[in-house]
C-alpha cells in the first residue's frame, strides 16, 4: 500500500474569544497597578483576549519619561465563576514609545578618540586583524624589520588588518574625499608633495606621513591622493609692479647761478701752509 499522505486536515487555530466577564473587570485591573500612584494611570485603552477566559487590559501610562508606554494587566477566571483574579501586571512600550538605544558590546561602542591616558584596551586573542608572528605578516618590509632586529613580536598585522586600515584611512579625514582635499587644487596632491614621507611595505604606494609643519595633517598618515593648500609646489610668484618705474635723469647742461651775501672769499682768509 502506498503512502497517501495525511488523510485528515489539521484543525485551524481558533482565535481566542473575548471573555465578557474578564473584559468587564476594568476597575479590578486598574486597582492591581500598585507600583505607582493612581494619578500615573491614564485612561483604559483596550482589552485583548489572550486565551480562554484570559484577558489583558491596557491603560495609558502618565509617568514622566515614559511617553507611549502602557500598563498591561492580565486577568482570568475559572470556568463557571464570576470571580476575576489578576495574573500579572507589567509596563510595556507602545508603538510610539520612547526607548533606550539597543545594547551593544563595548567593542562595538568604542569609537576613535575614546581611549585616554591610563586606559587599557584589551585586544581579543582571535582578532582577525592580527596574525601570529611566526606566520609572518605577508609584508616583506615588516618581516625584514621584525626578524633583523630580533623583535619577535607575538602578532603582526594580517592581510585583513592591513586592508581594513587602508580602507579606513582612505575613506576618512585624510583621504581624497576629505573637505580640505576637495577644496585644494587638483594638482596639489600629497603623492607629488616634497613634504610627503611614504610608508614602508605594502602600504607605500598608497599612504605616507605628512611632514609639513604648516599643513593641517602634519604628523598624520595621509593618502597619496589627499591634498591641501600647503603643497610644496605651491610657489610664491613675485608680483610685477602695476606701473613701470622710470630711471632718474640728471640734466648737467642747466646751471643756475646763486648770489651769496656776506660771504668772504675762502682763498683770502686761508693762511699759507
Amino acid at each position: 500500500m502506498g503512502n497517501n499522505g495525511r488523510v485528515t486536515r489539521p484543525a485551524p487555530a481558533r482565535a481566542a474569544r473575548l471573555d465578557q466577564v474578564c473584559a468587564a473587570a476594568v476597575e479590578v485591573a486598574r486597582d492591581a497597578i500598585t507600583e505607582v500612584e493612581p494619578a500615573d494611570i491614564g485612561d483604559h485603552l483596550r482589552a485583548v483576549a489572550e486565551g480562554d477566559r484570559v484577558v489583558t487590559h491596557y491603560f495609558e501610562c502618565l509617568l514622566g519619561g515614559y511617553r507611549g508606554w502602557r500598563w498591561a494587566v492580565t486577568v482570568t477566571r475559572v470556568p463557571r465563576s464570576r470571580q476575576v483574579t489578576v495574573c500579572e501586571t507589567v509596563l510595556l512600550p507602545g508603538s510610539d514609545a520612547l526607548l533606550a538605544p539597543g545594547w551593544l558590546p563595548w567593542q562595538e561602542r568604542l569609537q576613535p578618540g575614546d581611549l585616554g591616558p591610563g586606559d587599557l584596551l584589551l585586544t581579543p586573542s582571535d582578532d582577525d586583524r592580527l596574525a601570529p608572528g611566526y606566520l609572518l605578516s605577508d609584508d616583506p618590509a615588516v618581516e625584514e624589520t621584525s626578524w633583523e632586529l630580533g623583535l619577535g613580536r607575538p602578532r603582526v598585522l594580517s592581510r585583513e588588518g592591513r586592508a581594513e586600515a587602508a580602507q579606513r584611512w582612505y575613506d576618512g579625514d585624510h583621504g581624497p574625499s576629505a573637505p580640505i582635499s576637495t577644496a585644494a587644487p587638483a594638482s596639489a596632491r600629497c603623492g607629488t608633495c616634497g613634504f610627503y614621507l611614504p610608508l614602508a611595505g605594502a602600504l607605500r604606494q598608497a599612504f605616507g606621513a605628512c611632514g609639513n609643519f604648516y599643513a593641517p595633517d602634519d604628523g598624520r598618515v595621509v593618502s597619496a591622493e589627499h591634498g591641501c593648500g600647503a603643497h610644496s609646489e605651491t610657489l610664491v610668484e613675485t608680483a610685477e609692479p602695476a606701473v613701470d618705474e622710470l630711471p632718474t635723469v640728471y640734466d648737467d647742461s642747466a646751471v643756475e647761478s646763486m648770489t651769496v651775501d656776506g660771504a668772504s672769499d675762502p682763498a683770502e682768509e686761508s693762511e699759507p701752509v
